[in-house]
């Protein structure tokens, strides 16, 4: 059997399957801390939730307290595989490098299996709540999304030829992530109305079941492995953090600066990004709002389509543009829907906030490129190793600051989280300011630091 070197069809199935979860299981949470904190059952209509206007009425109390509880056991729950999900991410994705890349596909994807059959299990028999905490300690210890974007972006840097193919094909793979995660936010609304938590959860497995066949016996892979390469799990670990270490350790020092520079606008910036669209549907379902499966599901596609216009803003920009502009707009562009998300009281405000927010993910994929650009290739493994902990890294400490913050202050203004992630977008705006300054006399710094490396790299073979 002929296998492929087309990745893009497992990333979109992956995605579609982890944007379907992840609502549904905010909402499930949710349903279930309501239920059991005002012992009445929860109410969906056709237009709104079971959502109180009144603040003079006791339930509007109950329901801000469901608010609190719902932020801080999400914060609880995340933080719970984040350890675990860092580890493997960067021995996993590193490792690819040597051993491959497809086990960085596989593993995260048998973990979201065994997530969604417990799902499956835990919504038809009604366990208890504190069992989610083994659900995502079971993703993290298989990896989880950081490991499955680590590898799948090695994959498909691997493939590339060219510094604007690179730029291009990471931007259709955020694309794809954009797409596909609206796209399953849509969608999980009106699944969730027909056939309920259980069934969808066994449909998200079937996906994940036909996923793990493609990688498995469908997808070629890009590093050829040696049959007679054996080495025990303490040398691989010591050679990973070797590879890593070297990374930095053998690179000119104007490259360090570089790496470091891109490095931590991209952690600076996912943390904003991260911090602020976790807390869209705890927003959402909140008075005066008060939106229900079927509306989030229509936030989600708008932001869909949002995203496509993202990806052509990068695709005809990149061609008059350097990268670092890229990512001023497209932080401006996040720092406006912010702004504008704090102060939304109306299901269209709400809606509209897309609308300045249509760039925001250029950053993402604009960063990673221009970090592939300035490594050799035999150092891309270890690259996206670090992005991937760091994501994980800056993902967990994101979502936990800001559930905590937004439990604090859901009480007295509920949008303060979104202006304080608007404020801190000055951090990212700065490093890359320091970034431009430094490269602003050169017209391809990518170049001159490849010119600078080879020969030491050559001298260290």
């Amino acid at each position: 059997m002929k296998k492929t070197l087309l990745l893009e069809p497992v990333i979109s199935l992956y995605i579609f399957a982890y944007s379907v979860t992840s609502p549904l299981k905010q909402q499930y949470i949710y349903k279930r801390i309501w239920e059991e904190t005002t012992n009445s059952t929860f109410i969906v209509q056709d237009n709104i939730s079971h959502c109180e206007l009144n603040q003079s009425n006791p339930t509007y109390v109950k329901q801000k307290e469901v608010q609190e509880k719902a932020s801080l056991f999400a914060m609880k729950t995340d933080l719970c595989g984040a350890v675990f999900s860092i580890l493997v991410a960067f021995v996993l994705v590193a490792n690819g490098d040597r051993y491959g890349r497809k086990i960085s596909l596989v593993l995260p994807l048998v973990g979201s299996l065994t997530s969604s059959i417990f799902l499956f299990v835990m919504s038809d028999l009604s366990l208890p709540l504190y069992l989610f905490f083994v659900f995502s300690l079971v993703g993290g210890l298989f990896g989880d999304l950081a490991t499955f974007l680590g590898g799948a972006f090695s994959f498909i840097v691997d493939c590339c030829k060219t510094h604007r193919q690179k730029t291009i094909r990471i931007a259709v793979v955020d694309l794809i992530f954009g797409f596909t995660s609206g796209l399953g936010g849509l969608i999980s609304g009106y699944i969730l109305k027909e056939i309920d938590f259980m069934w969808t959860f066994a449909m998200i497995s079937l996906f994940h079941v036909v996923n793990i066949f493609y990688v498995i016996f469908c997808l070629d892979e890009t590093v050829k492995v040696s049959a007679f390469q054996t080495q025990s799990w303490r040398e691989g670990l010591k050679d990973t953090l070797s590879g890593v270490y070297m990374l930095f350790k053998s690179s000119s020092y104007k490259k360090r600066i570089l790496m470091i520079l891109l490095l931590c606008t991209f952690m600076t910036y996912l943390f904003t990004v991260y911090g602020g669209l976790s807390l869209y549907v705890l927003y959402e379902l909140n008075a005066p709002l008060c939106w229900n499966a079927i509306y989030i599901g229509y936030g989600s596609a708008v932001s869909t389509l949002i995203s496509m216009t993202g990806f052509l803003g990068i695709v005809l920009l990149s061609q008059y543009l350097r990268d670092s502009y890229l990512v001023f707009i497209g932080i401006f562009s996040y720092v406006g829907g912010s702004i504008m998300a704090a102060f939304a009281n109306t299901t269209l405000l709400m809606m509209l906030v897309r609308v300045p927010s249509m760039l925001l993910f250029i950053p993402i994929p604009v960063i990673r490129s221009m970090l592939s650009k300035i490594v050799l290739p035999n150092e891309q493994g270890a690259l996206f190793a670090c992005i991937a902990c760091l994501e994980v890294v800056t993902g967990t400490i994101s979502i936990t600051v800001f559930n905590t913050i937004y439990s604090m202050t859901v009480a007295w203004f509920p949008g303060f989280s979104f202006l304080l992630s608007a404020g801190f977008c000055i951090i990212p705006l700065s490093l890359m300011s320091w970034f431009m300054y430094v490269t602003w006399h050169e017209e391809n710094y990518v170049l001159l630091i490849n010119e600078e490396d080879c020969p030491g790299q050559n001298d260290h073979n």
